[in-house]
């Protein structure tokens, strides 16, 4: 994961609120309208959303193609029907309906239209045919319960004709709807001025009168229904909450409920429409369809009531379509304001900053992650807040879906080219630089460091390992150039492959010799340890390439490692024109002498004491010597590597005890018992036996008095 500084913050936070901006801003108010239809598809699919449609407080009566095709009404104008209507509409008022409403329009009557009789018109006109249906209108106008629809429009309204307006005295409200710019209906008027007063629209009319009140609007512009203060984020709207797809509206078919009348049965009436707001209005597949919130879920028309008279439809199957009658428009709008479940949304304010915040946690993210892993973290996230946006809408709070889902998707690829292009150049210059001679791994490690080597060197505590391989430019002369070339390039891949893969850095190959450090570039506070391990590993690999490889075999190679560790000056030294990243200091030095110290002892892997001690309790080791190297005064004392703590062999535990107990002697220059000390292990151990044979040469030429137990080593 990558570390984030300050700049990336600040391009992190002016990318979020650019990107939250621009998602919310007008140009783009269309997605708001489309989170409304994807929370109100994806809350349709859950169990919850479907309620029975026992509890409606609303219903529909349905001019429906059942009705068109059932005898009185099948080849007749609808202008005949009228008595039906009347008689039908009588019958819902007896049986306990609150209020009915009209969302159909009659613009005129038959008895102002010429009746077609055979092949030509009569001409007569149908005087007195509507006087029925009129005086129906009154008597139920008369008790506040019946509501006809219009249209208003400046070029072509649609009043009902003027004989109904006088009978329901002028109980007219408008059905026109809140359709926004993509034609899409997610919200209803609340008033219309006429004649400079606030006329409440059909669907708040018929609420008020349902529960017994008057809409209220407030100095503030708040529109409140018997105490319930009406959310819309548009003035003068409510936006609609469509639960249940429609599904839970019970839609009785005028033929039915026509031949019902005729049967005489008012209990099935009463069943139906008691305490009910019912609507009338068509539901044919051609008139009077809209698009809604529910078009990407799925709309229904209703279910169908019980019947009373008629038998159902053969084949008459629901299925849910983008579009839906109007007259489910106008039944949503009245039982969100009955049950006070009208749709609340974020104003222009909260939805920009909770875009914001989105497109923000988004931006950081693309900051810190590999683009992939930015892009997953994109995805994650927005389902996560999908599902919340999802069971915020459950209690009808609909959050913006779509502006902070997009403002995230825009702020991650503006925040991927905004690293590509600036955050991200030291990064790959860094990688440029060292892919030629620094593992991947090691790589990684420092650009995850975030921090670059210094040009012209710095201060770095470090561990150096030299290795050379023992004798071998005698073996190189008895080889062809093909064969030694082959042998150098499978020796040195395989213990350059080791170095790396434990944090290493291969400064230089001399020859058969490989200069590396530890703890540079990359920061590695574990240096001395990757050291050693890696230098134990490599003894094990020569090992392994001797018994095995062809190249090898009857050359019986060996090497010698020496490890320092201390501080160092690490970076790009050379030429103004050409340069190496390398290390320079004492530290080198010595480590290039305990590599060679290695022959007088006998050794394999010498360390110093100081990379011992930075190593903690990680190995075993036994303590070869004090020695002064060549180029220094100060005496320091050296060490052997054995194994992995608590992993050495039976025999490299006695060999050490022996080793120690005879190191003991010779220091308090007990040499004839660091003689037989050192003797138990000379014949497997070179450095038992160098130290035995040293022993014995003082037993018989004993020191001076001033004697120090250090060795001086005269040869690099």
């Amino acid at each position: 994961m990558r570390r984030i500084g300050r700049r990336d913050i600040v391009a992190a936070l002016l990318t979020a609120i650019i990107a939250g901006a621009a998602l919310t801003s007008p140009p783009l108010h269309a997605l708001q309208g489309l989170s409304l239809d994807i929370l109100t598809a994806m809350r349709g699919k859950l169990p919850g959303d479907q309620r029975s449609p026992a509890t409606s407080p609303v219903v529909v009566v349905a001019i429906d193609g059942e009705t068109y095709d059932t005898p009185p009404f099948k080849g007749s104008p609808t202008q005949t029907w009228t008595r039906e209507i009347g008689r039908v509409l009588g019958s819902i008022a007896e049986g306990g309906a609150k209020v009915i409403g009209f969302d159909v329009i009659f613009k005129n009557s038959i008895e102002q239209s010429e009746i077609p009789f055979g092949d030509g018109p009569l001409g007569a006109r149908m005087r007195g045919f509507d006087r029925d249906y009129l005086i129906a209108l009154r008597q139920i106008s008369d008790t506040g319960k019946l509501v006809l629809g219009e249209i208003l429009s400046n070029d072509h309204p649609e009043p009902p004709y003027r004989a109904q307006q006088l009978a329901v005295r002028n109980n007219v409200r408008a059905l026109n709807v809140h359709t926004d710019a993509d034609d899409v209906i997610r919200r209803m008027p609340l008033t219309f001025s006429i004649d400079g007063k606030p006329v409440p629209a059909m669907a708040v009319e018929l609420a008020a009168r349902a529960l017994g009140t008057k809409l209220e609007i407030a100095p503030s512009g708040t529109a409140e229904l018997a105490g319930y203060a009406i959310p819309g984020v548009v003035p003068n709207t409510l936006t609609l909450n469509f639960r249940g797809l429609s599904r839970d509206v019970p839609t009785f078919s005028f033929a039915d409920l026509r031949a019902c009348v005729e049967k005489g049965d008012r209990d099935f009436f009463r069943r139906a429409f008691d305490g009910k707001v019912v609507l009338l209005g068509t539901i044919l597949n051609f008139e009077d369809r809209k698009l809604t919130s529910m078009r990407l879920s799925g709309a229904y028309d209703g279910t169908p009531g019980p019947r009373c008279a008629l038998p159902a439809p053969a084949g008459a199957v629901q299925k849910a379509r983008s579009d839906v009658a109007g007259v489910f428009v106008h039944a949503a709008a009245v039982r969100n304001l009955i049950e006070r479940d009208a749709v609340t949304e974020l104003g222009f304010p909260g939805r920009t900053i909770l875009t914001i915040l989105f497109a923000a946690i988004i931006a950081c993210a693309a900051c810190m992650l590999a683009p992939g892993g930015a892009l997953a973290a994109w995805f994650g996230l927005t389902v996560v807040y999908a599902v919340g946006a999802v069971s915020a809408f459950i209690h009808a709070l609909a959050l913006p879906l779509t502006e902070p889902a997009l403002a995230g998707l825009a702020a991650l690829a503006i925040m991927i080219g905004y690293r590509f292009v600036l955050a991200d150049r030291d990064e790959r210059f860094l990688r440029k630089s060292f892919a030629l001679y620094l593992a991947p791994e090691v790589i990684e490690t420092m650009v995850a460091s975030g921090k670059m080597p210094a040009l012209g060197g710095e201060m770095r505590n470090v561990t150096m390992f030299f290795s050379d391989l023992s004798g071998f430019s005698s073996i190189a002369e008895n080889m062809t150039p093909g064969e030694l070339v082959t042998l150098m390039n499978e020796y040195l891949s395989a213990m350059t492959d080791i170095v790396e893969s434990h944090g290493g850095y291969v400064d230089k190959y001399i020859g058969d010799s490989i200069v590396a450090m530890f703890g540079a570039p990359a920061d590695d506070p574990a240096h001395a340890r990757n050291a050693v391990r890696a230098a134990l590993k490599c003894h094990e690999k020569l090992a392994e390439l001797n018994a095995g490889h062809p190249a090898f075999a009857g050359h019986g190679l060996s090497h010698r490692i020496g490890l320092n560790s201390g501080e160092a000056v690490v970076g790009n030294i050379g030429s103004r024109r050409r340069f190496n990243y390398t290390v320079m200091s004492d530290t080198v030095n010595v480590a290039s002498r305990l590599e060679g110290a290695n022959k007088y002892y006998g050794t394999a892997i010498m360390a110093s004491e100081s990379t011992m001690a930075q190593t903690g309790d990680t190995f075993s080791w036994r303590e070869l010597d004090s020695i002064r190297v060549m180029g220094r005064g100060e005496a320091i004392r050296v060490f052997e590597p054995l194994a992995e703590k608590d992993a050495g062999s039976d025999e490299q535990t006695r060999l050490a005890a022996a080793y120690a107990e005879g190191l003991a002697c010779w220091r308090r220059r007990e040499f004839a018992k660091a003689a037989d000390a050192f003797d138990r292990a000379a014949k497997i151990d070179p450095a038992s036996a160098l130290f035995a044979e040293r022993a014995r040469a003082l037993i018989a030429n004993p020191p001076p008095p001033d004697w120090t137990p250090v060795n001086t080593l005269e040869g690099k």
